[in-house]
């Protein structure tokens, strides 16, 4: 274990975050927006106002537990931006997409976006004590129950215009449904108020991931197949027969974090943890070690995905700490040594390729973009640095 460490911290610190910290935009603030797939930076790509939160959380969280003085600046540069761009001063809120300059270009809502903002401002909070970052996390926070959440189906909602009027959900909707609810949005609704809590201790947060964690007991969680629904009508009906095995094991320790911030040991959720662990396990984990995306009726898709693999590293390690079982530390290493040997990008100033197609090639996309940013690999070399320093 403390040799895994040592790897994970070694490439967090000498890989992955000096490629995001290359990509500092000094002249017009945040970071570029695009890293084509040669490694060409276009320096003139819209900035995403999610990715603008993931940076702020990544370098913010970096912080935290590295205590490296050149993470705190990126921080710091990040917050910058997030507050005097990406936030809507005049309707409230977080815009979708800025241009480089920091000028909306989509000037949309998303419950999703608002989200990241909770997340990435809470952490920020966690490592300045900064009143002001506090504040606006509570700003979004009270947007998101105010205008974002449907107390008639118990759901929170998706998309809105510039003065939250609500749209059809466009921005998070895939595979030809638009669906008026996503799990997606509320695993990460449910990430923000698990960090919002640890920086506020509000009992009005606590209330609501409380409620959120019933609403995937209740409502997500198919608990004959074990997996997680994807995309819902407004009166949550599944709209597809959709298994996304990467925010199925992402939801499985996202949910337990949420438990233990809580203090919460119901014996329902617990074990909803752990068998949605064992059914991924069972389901996705392909012979060289790696987790295949997703799977459509009887369709599986078999690209490897960065943020699948990521994030099923950390999934199955809380699995192991929740149950002892071995098998979930030999899916772990597993993962790592099909990561190291496929995904990790070894070009000169590369980082983790986008994914890797089921014929062993790296998928010619963008390295850098609004939805590929530090936050899923830096975070599983957080998380692991910190659960096997503490074990």
């Amino acid at each position: 274990m403390s040799k895994l460490k040592s790897e994970i911290e070694n490439h967090l610190l000498n890989h992955i975050l000096p490629f995001w910290i290359n990509l500092k935009d000094e002249q017009n603030g945040g970071f570029f927006g695009k890293v084509n797939y040669d490694l060409t930076v276009n320096k003139e790509a819209d900035k995403g106002g999610i990715a603008a939160s993931r940076f702020l959380w990544s370098f913010s969280a970096a912080y935290r537990v590295t205590k490296r003085p050149e993470y705190l600046e990126c921080a710091h540069h990040a917050y910058s931006f997030l507050v005097e761009k990406i936030y809507d001063h005049e309707h409230q809120g977080l815009f979708w997409q800025v241009d480089y300059k920091g000028n909306p270009v989509e000037d949309q809502k998303h419950v999703y976006t608002q989200s990241f903002g909770v997340y990435a401002l809470s952490e920020y909070y966690l490592v300045t004590k900064s009143e002001e970052a506090l504040q606006y996390a509570n700003k979004i926070f009270n947007l998101i129950e105010t205008i974002g959440f449907d107390k008639e189906n118990n759901a929170y909602k998706e998309e809105f215009d510039r003065e939250w009027n609500e749209l059809p959900n466009e921005k998070l909707s895939e595979n030809g449904v638009v669906a008026e609810i996503t799990t997606n949005t509320h695993l990460h609704v449910l990430e923000a108020y698990t960090n919002l809590y640890k920086a506020s201790a509000e009992e009005v947060v606590k209330e609501r991931l409380t409620n959120l964690i019933e609403i995937f007991y209740e409502k997500i969680y198919d608990k004959d197949t074990k997996f997680l629904n994807v995309f819902f009508d407004k009166h949550w009906n599944s709209l597809l027969h959709l298994k996304s095995f990467g925010h199925d094991i992402e939801a499985s320790w996202l949910i337990d974090d949420a438990l233990n911030v809580l203090g919460l040991e119901d014996e329902r959720f617990v074990q909803m943890v752990i068998d949605i662990a064992d059914n991924i396990a069972d389901a996705a984990i392909l012979e060289d070690g790696s987790l295949a995306n997703e799977q459509h009726n009887d369709d599986v898709d078999l690209t490897r995905i960065w943020w699948v693999q990521a994030e099923a590293m950390v999934g199955f390690h809380n699995a192991y700490e929740r149950t002892n079982d071995e098998k979930f530390l030999t899916l772990v290493n597993g993962l790592w040594e099909y990561t190291k040997n496929n995904i990790v990008d070894y070009r000169d100033g590369g980082e983790w390729y986008w994914s890797v197609e089921p014929d062993g090639k790296p998928t010619e996309r963008a390295v850098g973009e609004p939805w590929k940013t530090p936050y899923h690999n830096s975070r599983f070399c957080l998380e692991m640095m910190e659960r096997i320093e503490n074990k």
